[in-house]
């Protein structure tokens, strides 16, 4: 059924690429609506519930950047940004903005739907793999290992794929120090020889520290190890 089906908002001003991504991921078994900027995509948004957004970052008006951030404040759906820009300051405020993903255009479609088909298994929850939590406490945080899942004082905390990822490193060698390159080569943060992944972990571990810690500023839980990089420190 139609209903049972994701829903995806795709938000773009190219007329040919929006008509492209909706039939190809149409094809691949979702629900797609498009919508040409910001103004047209909330008129969707108030009307219909979406899974996923898949944001062009540089839009006449409102940009991808302004839109994700407002956005981002009242909702957790997963946004999956596209760029023309691939430089790493546009990638990083990308994700400082509230995406979960982006891709540079010009892409290969299968890569769009491998980069969607990941986000929807992070924000799955199959109730068949429940072995039993493996938890990670830290303060009023705990973070479930197998699910990928972080609560502070009992209410679920959202995570962003790379976010997951980092945590879940981090998690399986407490008290170890992580550099920022051995993060980059086990998470999605891009590729160890530039210095944009260590940039993107950077933001990651900013990011959590906002979700763990009760002052940022002074983490207690989620350290910078001084030349060797960062290691969690659970209770």
């Amino acid at each position: 059924m139609v209903a049972d089906l994701p829903h995806i908002l795709v938000v773009d001003d190219d007329d040919r690429l929006r008509e492209l991504l909706r039939k190809y991921l149409s094809d691949n078994g979702f629900v797609v609506l498009t919508a040409t900027d910001a103004q047209n995509a909330r008129a969707k948004l108030k009307s219909l519930a979406f899974d996923l957004i898949i944001l062009d970052l540089m839009m006449p008006g409102e940009s991808g950047l302004d839109f994700a951030t407002d956005f981002r404040k009242a909702s957790d759906v997963p946004i999956l940004m596209l760029t023309a820009m691939g430089e790493t300051e546009d990638r990083i405020r990308g994700l400082e903005h509230g995406a979960d993903d982006y891709l540079t255009k010009p892409f290969e479609p299968r890569e769009l739907l491998l980069r969607v088909n990941n986000i929807f298994k992070r924000v799955s929850k199959p109730a068949e793999e429940d072995t039993g939590p493996r938890l990670v406490v830290m303060g009023a945080a705990s973070f479930d290992l197998e699910r990928g899942e972080l609560s502070v004082d009992g209410k679920p905390v959202r995570l962003t794929t790379m976010e997951v990822q980092l945590l879940k490193v981090l998690s399986e060698r407490p008290g170890v120090p992580f550099s920022r390159d051995e993060l980059i080569e086990r998470t999605a943060g891009g590729d160890s020889a530039s210095n944009s992944g260590g940039r993107a972990v950077d933001v990651q571990v900013t990011r959590l520290r906002r979700k763990i810690e009760t002052d940022p500023k002074l983490p207690r839980y989620l350290q910078t190890v001084r030349g060797k990089g960062y290691a969690l420190m659970p209770d």
